[in-house]
């Protein structure tokens, strides 16, 4: 885990000869890195404009140096081992030991200097999506500079002209780097810390891999049949919770890089989009929403106001895209006699399970696996099996939390008479009332001649 004071103050100095293009930058600083997957402490400013940092779901944001009017970060490309949750883990390619990369964070007018130092087996690139920035560095190899080759580093140099939600990504075969896990979000904060201010300010990006069960490499050829929908290359149960103060205005930042759309659903609450990659939309073009679609390629932040106390389920609403190690060959067999299906399954297979005749219901079930493969849905609530995984986490929202309080509140403590009950009711089969429209009734005998 990286120390940010020694970061600061003892930064680790190369001579600029080591560094291929901008020879303006007088050494390189050192690339903290992470051995954590969790949520870390938000890494506030100690020098210029203040603003509200972010804390990345399962991530970290990347610490810098000044140097005289610059602010210096330090990527390091490089294949990782991504933990998707307890019980599994991928190869993967990222940044500074991390898949996604760190989240950067700078503010408006700043004038930044990244080093990328390239570990990887292959050349790349990086590219700032959607920020404004000169040709020579957006990032595209070919088109607007040489590729990173392995064990090269280059300087990209520009200045933050708009504050907003960003991402960077590679723009070197890109196919293979982003199904890999190369990406991460920045994030550029207002020069006028009044500007549209939030109490908590959440970020995430999400991916997609296709890994056969048992196996740790994703098929990076893969265009549409994924089994592993991420966020931050984590799934359910593995994805921090998010701890909300009650009352707190919060912000949520959603990057998409993976090949479909989401519609990503807050219970308990409604929200309004308030940025995109494009920049921020005027309060006039605002509305209500509990479900904002975040397209491919873009981003979507939303800020809300965080008053209904409770656990509240927040993920995306696409079905398959809240389970793991999803099977897509799978035959529905509802409605079909168990017993005779077990009996001629078991002529062929002896060890089958024969399951689905009434549901994929999974909260009681155990079934073998190979190794490093997570259970289709999995974790447990205070109420027993959620029966969710994939891109599904929970907000806590609780009074009397900190400022900067991010650690797990625990489950909800619901007040006596607000968690929906069971009633005695007969076993039988309850009297129904047939719609309006069916009903038989007597024909009127007015007006008919006798």
């Amino acid at each position: 885990m990286f120390s940010r004071r020694g970061f600061l103050g003892t930064a680790a100095l190369v001579t600029a000869s080591a560094v291929s293009g901008r020879v303006q930058a007088a050494a390189i600083p050192e690339a903290p890195t992470m051995d954590k997957a969790v949520m870390q402490p938000p890494l506030h400013p100690t020098s210029g404009p203040d603003y509200r940092p972010v804390v990345t779901l399962n991530g970290w944001s990347l610490p810098w140096r000044m140097n005289g009017d610059w602010k210096e970060f330090h990527l390091v490309a490089e294949p990782v081992v991504r933990e998707f949750a307890d019980g599994m883990k991928a190869n993967l390619w990222g940044y500074n030991g991390q898949a996604p990369g760190p989240t950067i964070e700078a503010v408006e007018g700043d004038k930044v200097r990244i080093f990328v130092t390239n570990k990887l087996p292959e050349h790349t690139t990086v590219h700032w999506h959607g920020m404004i920035v000169p040709a020579g560095m957006d990032g595209v190899g070919g088109l607007n500079q040489p590729h990173i080759t392995p064990g090269k580093t280059f300087v990209y140099e520009f200045e933050m002209k708009h504050s907003g939600t960003f991402m960077y990504h590679p723009h070197s075969d890109e196919m293979v780097q982003m199904a890999m896990g190369m990406m991460g979000m920045f994030i550029v904060h207002p020069r006028d810390p009044a500007f549209r201010p939030v109490d908590r300010d959440f970020v995430f990006i999400m991916s997609s891999y296709l890994i056969d069960p048992g196996t740790y490499l994703p098929k990076v050829n893969e265009m549409t049949d994924f089994n592993m929908w991420t966020w931050n290359s984590r799934v359910y149960p593995g994805i921090d919770p998010m701890p909300i103060r009650l009352g707190d205005r919060i912000r949520v930042r959603i990057g998409n890089l993976t090949m479909t759309n989401h519609p990503v659903h807050v219970h308990g609450h409604n929200f309004a989009v308030t940025c995109t990659d494009g920049g921020w939309v005027p309060e006039s073009a605002q509305y209500p929403e509990t479900t904002t679609d975040v397209p491919v390629g873009a981003v979507r932040a939303f800020d809300m106001l965080a008053d209904n106390p409770g656990d509240w389920a927040f993920h995306c609403h696409k079905s398959h895209h809240t389970m793991n190690a999803m099977g897509h060959d799978v035959r529905n067999f509802i409605g079909v006699s168990r017993k005779d299906l077990a009996k001629a399954v078991g002529k062929l297979a002896p060890d089958a399970m024969v399951m689905g005749s009434t549901g994929m219901a999974m909260g009681n079930m155990e079934m073998p696996a190979p190794d490093n493969t997570l259970p289709m849905m999995t974790g447990t609530g205070q109420f027993g099996p959620i029966e969710m995984g994939g891109m599904f986490t929970v907000m806590k929202i609780r009074e009397g939390l900190g400022r900067d309080d991010y650690a797990d509140p625990g489950p909800y403590n619901y007040p006596p008479g607000t968690v929906a009950y069971e009633v005695d009711a007969p076993a039988a089969e309850p009297a129904r009332q047939p719609p309006a429209g069916e009903r038989k009734t007597k024909p009127s005998m007015k007006g008919m001649k006798m």
